[in-house]
């Protein structure tokens, strides 16, 4: 019998070779052919979703354990994944509100390309549970629509990468009605899906949008990191009057965090706007966001061992960003290092950076570091993409500068 992994890899092989048959098909046989896709640029063909979301399954199950496995917890509580607490939050919040509905493509027949909708197609039906074609334009203006007369939808992008399909409806029609409206028109809709960079799936399907949405008055921003941050930013979200971007990340999906009871009640719902500390420090502090706040942990426990005190900040919130909460700790730990996997021009460790030059740059005792992507499109080769991306050793080169522990970077030039 074959090892799951053999089967997974001799499939992606047929995966590609069925994309590089497509691609050579004229685009009006290919949009004869059942279950194929056509993206609007006629240029990337991807053959039969659910097979691709089969595979991507497999990859979620089989193999990323494998590599994310190593992380630790702790060992009292009950234990909840990512992907169960953005879905248990959808249902406690779709139980609780009739107006919510959420609508997407695959959410419903295929319990969504992360099952992150799984079951609520079953509990809720095909009313308020809408599998849409694929046309993240179309869909994007009928939620904006149902929004303005008072429903609460929840549009899923199957990656923010195809929000861009969408932009116009979520920037001119949804974030900009409020204030155009003098206040008439509210919006209450949530867009949310994966964001960032995965595994090995390109420029194309790799960027973090939480920068671009964030420059956008009228929108807010949520990111978040664990399972807490899952289930109590959704419920804001959904309940918030206004727009929310919600950028997770699809690396995080089944990884487990400890949930505390308060975390599982139904009424439990986190703040917009405030960051937490995850870990307090006195030395220096990191500015983070969604996965990057695991790869931030780990380099503050490899730094203690060394005898630095890392304070690490979980900004949750992109849009608004609790600028107090930021400027607070570089004023008790004097050094700050902003991270992210987004492209570093106008990102938002830019933004923070400018915060703290204001508000608090008379207590500085180092530069400011900002770790980021490589200013670059994302390689599809896994070692270019491993270089394009922030690493847990970037981390902390960057804290021994600030903290004069290694030579500057200008020296070694």
């Amino acid at each position: 019998m074959n090892h799951p992994t053999t089967i997974y890899v001799l499939s992606l092989k047929l995966m590609f070779k069925l994309e590089r048959v497509a691609k050579s098909i004229p685009n009006s046989l290919a949009l004869a052919l059942p279950n194929t896709i056509v993206m609007s640029s006629d240029i990337e063909i991807l053959c039969h979703s659910k097979y691709v979301h089969f595979m991507q399954e497999m990859y979620h199950t089989m193999i990323r354990p494998v590599v994310f496995g190593a992380r630790s917890y702790a060992s009292s509580g009950k234990e909840m994944t990512v992907r169960d607490a953005l879905n248990s939050a959808l249902d406690e919040e779709m139980s609780a509100d009739p107006k919510v509905f959420i609508m997407g493509e695959e959410v419903g027949e295929y319990q969504g390309a992360y099952k992150i909708t799984k079951g609520l197609l079953d509990k809720y039906g095909p009313e308020r549970v809408r599998d849409t074609p694929i046309t993240e334009a179309g869909f994007t203006g009928i939620g904006v629509g149902a929004a303005y007369y008072g429903l609460k939808p929840v549009v899923e992008f199957m990656t923010f990468n195809f929000s861009m399909q969408a932009i116009d409806h979520i920037i001119n029609s949804a974030a900009k009605s409020n204030y155009m409206s003098a206040g008439q028109i509210s919006v209450p809709i949530v867009f949310r899906g994966p964001n960032g960079a995965a595994a090995g799936v390109g420029a194309q399907h790799s960027q973090c949008y939480a920068s671009w949405y964030a420059s956008v008055p009228g929108l807010k921003v949520l990111t978040p990191y664990s399972s807490e941050d899952a289930r109590g930013l959704l419920k804001a979200a959904i309940r918030d009057p206004d727009p929310v971007v919600f950028l997770e990340n699809e690396l995080l999906y089944g990884e487990s965090f400890p949930v505390s009871a308060e975390i599982l009640d139904s009424s439990f719902c986190l703040p917009i706007g405030k960051a937490k500390i995850e870990r307090e420090g006195k030395d220096v502090t990191i500015t983070a966001f969604s996965k990057m706040v695991g790869y931030a942990l780990q380099a503050a426990e490899i730094l203690s061992k060394e005898g630095i005190s890392v304070e690490v900040i979980n900004l949750r919130s992109i849009r608004p960003l609790d600028r107090a909460a930021i400027n607070a700790s570089v004023r008790k730990t004097n050094r700050l290092v902003t991270l992210e996997e987004g492209f570093p021009q106008h990102g938002v460790g830019a933004e923070i950076c400018a915060s703290v030059v204001e508000e608090s740059f008379a207590y500085l005792d180092a530069p400011v570091e900002r770790i980021a992507g490589a200013d670059v499109p994302m390689p599809y080769a896994a070692n270019l993409e491993r270089m394009a991306v922030p690493q847990i050793e970037d981390i902390v080169r960057a804290v021994k500068r600030v903290c004069y522990r290694s030579v500057p970077l200008a020296a070694t030039a």
